[in-house]
């Protein structure tokens, strides 16, 4: 048995649902708000290659390696982005988030947050997971304080890693959160949220 299985996340007017073809037109269009394609820190596909995008997810997710979500929001059922567990690891119970990217109309908004908060919470306190992991280009920053905002502490950085979409070589850093830490970053999150919901 895999250690993820399908499931369905929700919490804020944020849902997270397994990803399937029938989101290629959303996604396509959450791309497409902010040309998020041409940074060259992220892995956002083109709105023509979403289809690809969704079916290499899957291809991902039979041999299990990924599991990819759509975040969809909950009132009108328009897809926001997508994110992922990745490097699942059944053995030692680890998981990775990542392939994380959001239509620009909704970043710097409580659903990455909101994503986060669903994604770990499920990862500890129903799979039993040890050890969540985050990794992240070294150029991009944006990501890695939005990182440490969770409460992951920075493992460090391996070099010469991997390939971006413009075929150079990245830098990567690495971030993890034990079970213990867990509840702690959880109230922590929980009162970013509702300082959020004050303004």
């Amino acid at each position: 048995m895999a250690l993820v299985e399908p499931v369905i996340l929700r919490d804020r007017g944020v849902r997270l649902e397994p990803l399937a073809l029938a989101h290629a037109a959303g996604l396509a269009a959450a791309a497409a708000d902010g040309e998020l394609w041409k940074l060259r820190i992220t892995s956002v596909p083109e709105p023509e290659g979403t289809r690809a995008y969704i079916e290499s997810a899957l291809a991902m997710r039979e041999q299990g390696q990924r599991f990819a979500f759509a975040v969809v929001e909950e009132t009108t059922g328009k897809v926001l982005g997508s994110t992922s567990y990745h490097d699942i690891v059944p053995a030692v119970r680890r998981v990775e988030i990542g392939y994380t990217w959001y239509a620009r109309s909704v970043q710097r908004t409580h659903v990455n947050t909101t994503c986060k908060l669903l994604m770990m919470g499920h990862a500890f306190d129903t799979l039993g997971c040890h050890v969540v992991g985050w990794r992240t280009d070294n150029y991009n920053f944006a990501s890695q304080r939005a990182i440490e905002r969770l409460g992951a502490r920075k493992d460090g950085v391996l070099r010469g890693h991997a390939l971006r979409r413009d075929g150079t070589i990245r830098d990567t850093v690495m971030y993890s959160m034990r079970a213990g830490e867990w509840p702690e970053a959880r109230a922590q999150l929980h009162y970013l949220l509702g300082c959020h919901e004050g303004t």
